[in-house]
């Protein structure tokens, strides 16, 4: 879901509502392009955190703080100058803009109360923080923009602020019929995209959602509209305008299956999603779906709630995503070259595929060479492998010997040559799996402590140079533990090297293992304690291999599992590879909402 015009002005009412009044107390600068402002209000202390990150540009409010730098950024310094302890006395939306302003009243140094004006856009890779004075001036911005990074604007210090082009879209909360009728009828596109590029800030979901309620289908042509439809389909975008105007805003999520699928101010009745009960969803988890319905919905108190438990495991990953780029580039580099080096190899051995034949060239030769005249180019003779006559090419240059030698040295070398390839493909199989089992690994990192256990793993494995520095990193990550439904434990590796621990340090001989069939993924062990597992917790072990494998996503995905005791590790193999000999299979969807999830 886009955090789109609707969604900010749900976002401006609570913080109007919230805010209003209060003070500024402290402010902070986590991130080059965050801010975390403490603020004092006459309905308590709250926290509103800002983000105008290019992947992920958020503001909500929230209960939790985060660490800031030792020193404080400029941009934050001088925030701190400005309006440190300065009451917010607005907070308002231009239009159904992506746009939130805070007007915030100070004392300057003389005592006299001036005006200033903090403005989020969120927009995507141009979202930015602004602060300007009364006038509209730009006093400063988290991020500058330059004539050379924008042909639109430019965000600089003294540079007079100004909403950017809108591309000619019209305000979906002033149109009037004719307008809007008029507006739609120029667009050669489908209805629903045709709502969502003529309106500012509206969203495809939401286009879609008001095409739906006037019973229309978002891909039809405007033009196979009649007059009639459209001055319908105006009603009910009227009907739609007219709740955000009156802020009657009922933040709701969509759930598939454990992962949120999208959000928005108001219910989404195209949809369909059934009600969850409160107890039936922890963050980012959901409960058991209805088989009739694909999505579950969960309805919250404030967009601001919303927005935290949609956001905060994908804000997470994003961040990680970020900072595991270096090492998902030593990863990808290295597995395009490997790749590269199988493709060579398999094509070399292709060449070999024929080497038996220069073998029996040359027996036959020396079987019925001996009545083959002078400078022949030629040998008719009877085949004994196969019962049939072949001709075999002669050099005529040659005597009958020397071209049974050409031949035999030439079986040798293929021969050699297929027993050096086999080897080296082999090797370089072994190779592309071993990266592919480090980038899903690279997928499931939830922290940085993850990110460090891999890039140990690739330096040990000589794909990282080790940086020679007396400071020794502390590996803490540890694998995943959930548990049962029958009480039993289940433990996950996140990465090779606690594949290996879990598997040969930390099970016993009668403990199960499991793993998805011929794809990367992790180990996961569960604890028999010496009893005989029940069927459900063989299900939920497959489940969580499923989930944390290549495949996770599938409706049907392949498992293997045997006791740990037939499980062995050949010498000399890279960490994660395994072999046995002797093992059961089942075949499971991937998913793991209903699995406890232990924060150990």
């Amino acid at each position: 879901m886009a955090f789109d015009g609707i969604t900010v002005a749900a976002v401006a009412k609570e913080l109007g509502d919230t805010l209003t009044g209060g003070r500024i107390t402290k402010i902070a600068q986590p991130e080059t392009d965050e801010l975390l402002l403490t603020i004092k209000a006459p309905g308590g202390a709250y926290r509103l955190y800002i983000s105008a990150s290019a992947s992920l540009p958020l503001i909500y409010l929230t209960d939790e703080n985060k660490p800031s730098p030792m020193t404080a950024p400029n941009f934050c310094m001088l925030l701190r100058k400005h309006i440190g302890n300065g009451r917010i006395t607005g907070v308002s939306q231009p239009g159904l803009e992506r746009i939130i302003q805070l007007d915030i009243e100070h004392l300057d140094e003389l005592g006299d109360l001036c005006k200033k004006k903090l403005i989020i856009e969120i927009m995507g890779k141009h979202s930015n923080i602004i602060f300007c004075d009364d006038k509209d001036r730009i006093i400063d911005s988290i991020k500058h923009v330059n004539a050379q990074m924008s042909s639109v604007r430019e965000v600089l210090p003294g540079r007079e602020y100004f909403i950017p082009d809108t591309m000619a879209k019209r305000d979906p909360l002033t149109v009037a019929r004719e307008d809007f009728i008029r507006t739609l009828k120029d667009k050669p596109s489908s209805l629903g995209k045709a709502v969502y590029t003529s309106f500012t800030g509206i969203s495809p979901v939401v286009a879609e959602e008001i095409c739906s309620l006037a019973g229309l289908e978002s891909g039809m042509t405007v033009r196979d509209l009649s007059e009639d439809m459209l001055s319908h389909l105006y009603r009910q975008f009227s009907y739609y305008m007219e709740n955000i105007k009156l802020g009657s805003f009922c933040p709701t999520i969509y759930y598939d299956k454990n992962t949120p699928k999208e959000f928005c101010a108001f219910p989404l009745s195209h949809f369909g999603g059934r009600p969850l009960p409160d107890n039936a969803l922890p963050p980012g988890a959901c409960g058991e779906q209805g088989a009739a319905l694909r999505y579950g919905s969960k309805e919250f108190e404030s967009i601001s709630q919303a927005l935290k438990t949609y956001y905060a495991t994908k804000n997470t990953l994003t961040r990680i995503r970020q900072k595991s780029t270096d090492l998902r580039h030593v990863v990808q580099t290295a597995l395009e070259r490997s790749r590269k080096k199988y493709d060579l190899q398999s094509g070399q051995l292709k060449d070999t595929r024929n080497r038996d034949k220069y073998k029996v060239y040359g027996e036959l030769i020396n079987i019925y060479g001996y009545s083959l005249p002078a400078g022949s180019k030629e040998l008719t003779a009877l085949n004994y492998y196969t019962d049939q006559e072949i001709t075999i090419p002669l050099d005529p240059t040659m005597t009958p010997q020397e071209n049974s030698q050409k031949y035999f040295a030439k079986y040798n070398k293929q021969k050699r040559t297929f027993e050096a390839l086999s080897e080296l493909i082999r090797e370089t199989a072994d190779d592309i799996q071993y990266l592919e089992s480090i980038g899903n690994a690279l997928d499931i990192a939830m922290n940085e402590a993850d990110l460090a256990q891999i890039k140990e793993e690739l330096t040990q494995s000589g794909y990282v140079r080790r940086k020679f520095t007396k400071k020794k990193v502390k590996l803490t990550s540890r694998p995943m533990h959930y548990i049962s439904s029958d009480g039993y434990h289940m433990y996950v590796g996140k990465n090779n090297l606690q594949n290996d621990e879990l598997t040969f340090s930390f099970a016993a001989g009668n403990d199960w293992w499991f793993h998805a069939k011929g794809a990367p993924g992790s180990h996961v062990i569960v604890k028999t304690g010496g009893d005989e597992l029940p069927d459900r917790t063989f299900e939920e072990a497959g489940r969580l291999a499923a989930y944390y494998s290549k495949n996770r996503g599938n409706d049907k995905v392949e498992i293997d599992y045997v006791e740990k005791k037939h499980v062995k590790k050949p010498n000399g193999a890279k960490p994660g590879f395994v072999v046995y000999y002797t093992n059961y299979s089942l075949v499971i969807d991937s998913d793991i909402s209903d699995i406890e999830n232990v924060q150990d």
